[in-house]
């Protein structure tokens, strides 16, 4: 578990002011979004008595206390959470991609992006204890980013196999995330609401940490603990818009659910929500935000696009290199020296035999668009892993593409990664703990 967010390659990095606040900006605001900060800032007892952002619980009422959940900063919101507990925490089960050490709180190591069986076994050690709660129990839902693959409990009829067949397939098409989710949501037996559904009566006050654009609840891990407005319908419909060869048992459970063959996942009007709630604790804006903070203390203004952009990292790119050339040009909307910053969740759909990673391809996308000095842009996943590939994402500026035929192929076969740490441009931080997307960092400076 990572104390403080650190660039391992930061003097390999760093070769100019620009590139080093850049830097600066990239480590606050991953650091912001760190359950170390959040959850003290947000969780705390005071006798029996826990609060939650607004909420309280009398810790005297229940018989059991207990953290469930799953996700890739699941586990050091659990580590946070259970020292503020103490020993008021019974017990619990957790998965996720960082193990941790947390007495009476089983923890599984899930994989991300497809699914293992570690992750299953974890997922239905969740579901055992949802099932054994009751009235006097208080089951603390610790929901993060990934949960959706790392959470998996395949639906009755579906496999593990199934369910990474059909993950790997809607990846390589470059489907968003809320595709993605209502097909995962309806081949599972914990997403969807499903994980409410198993524990009632208990009482499931539920933290996110949030990897979606808009903070939809029903997306973040699949929901496990909200309620889904998509449908069976809904996951069909996705796989076939994006042309997905689904495994034969995934089809016929998505298309039984069609038929009413097999419950829908439970909506709004489902009692088991009476007893949840939800606290978002961080998100995409709270690594903005302290990332626009150091680029004040600079000196440098700054402009925050937005931190809920989508959509294929080699056209965002092109986006945000535009808006880089008119600050120059004009100094519309700002003038330099100024960042410019946004976040949200990129995609990339592969094309070749490469790792892809969005934050890579759009780094090595922009340095392509960079023809004079003055610009560097800086691109990471919050979580330190950017989609399959072993770096953050990248660091670029006009001097780190000297032959753009050599960095077209490398984007053409989907593996902008392997570019970038030959040419001193990846950004390497290992596993942050935390996990609120991306984080889009360009420093321009004056003339």
């Amino acid at each position: 578990m990572t104390e403080k967010t650190t660039v391992q390659n930061r003097e390999e990095l760093a070769t100019t002011p620009a590139r080093d606040l850049a830097l600066d900006c990239v480590e606050a605001g991953v650091d912001a979004a760190h359950p170390r900060q959040v959850v003290r800032a947000s969780v705390s007892l005071d006798g029996d008595r826990l609060t939650v952002e607004d909420a309280t619980y009398d810790l005297s009422e229940y018989e059991d206390v207990l953290i469930v959940g799953g996700g890739k900063a699941t586990g050091t919101v659990a580590a946070v959470l259970a020292d503020v507990l103490c020993d008021r925490l019974t017990g619990g089960a957790i998965v996720t991609t960082d193990p941790v050490s947390i007495p009476g709180v089983e923890t599984f190591e899930g994989g991300h992006p497809v699914p293992n069986e570690e992750g299953v076994a974890g997922a239905r050690r969740v579901l055992e204890l949802a099932d054994a709660a009751g009235e006097e129990t208080l089951l603390l839902a610790v929901i993060t980013g990934g949960g959706s693959a790392l959470m998996t409990a395949p639906a009755e009829g579906v496999g593990l196999a199934d369910v990474r067949a059909v993950t790997d397939a809607m990846l390589d098409a470059g489907m968003e995330i809320h595709d993605i989710n209502a097909v995962r949501k309806h081949v599972s037996a914990i997403k969807g609401g499903n994980l409410a559904r198993r524990a009632a009566p208990a009482s499931v006050p539920t933290l996110v940490f949030s990897d979606v654009v808009g903070n939809d609840l029903s997306v973040i891990a699949s929901g496990p603990t909200v309620p889904d407005d998509a449908t069976y319908a809904d996951a069909v419909d996705a796989l076939d818009r994006h042309g997905v060869d689904a495994p034969a048992a995934v089809r016929s459970h998505l298309e039984a659910g069609v038929a009413s063959e097999i419950p829908e996942t439970p909506d709004v009007s489902h009692p088991a929500f009476e007893r949840v709630d939800t606290h978002v604790l961080a998100d995409g804006m709270t690594a903005l935000v302290a990332a626009r903070d150091v680029a004040d203390a600079a000196g440098y203004r700054t402009l925050t696009l937005s931190s809920r952009l989508r959509g294929e990292a080699r056209e965002a790119a092109k986006v945000h290199a535009g808006v880089a050339e008119e600050c120059h040009a004009t100094g519309t909307p700002v003038e330099p020296p100024v960042v410019v910053l946004s976040g949200g969740e990129l995609t990339v759909t592969v094309r070749g035999e490469g790792s892809g990673g969005p934050s890579t391809e759009f780094a090595l996308a922009s340095a392509l668009e960079l023809d004079e000095a003055g610009t560097t842009v800086a691109a990471v996943d919050t979580d330190g892993i950017d989609g399959h590939a072993d770096a953050a994402g990248g660091l670029v500026d006009a001097d780190t593409v000297s032959d753009a035929g050599e960095a077209r192929a490398a984007l053409d076969a989907s593996d902008a990664g392997t570019y970038l740490r030959e040419h001193a441009g990846a950004v390497m931080t290992g596993a942050t703990g935390t996990n609120v997307n991306d984080l889009r960092v360009v420093v321009l400076d004056s003339e």
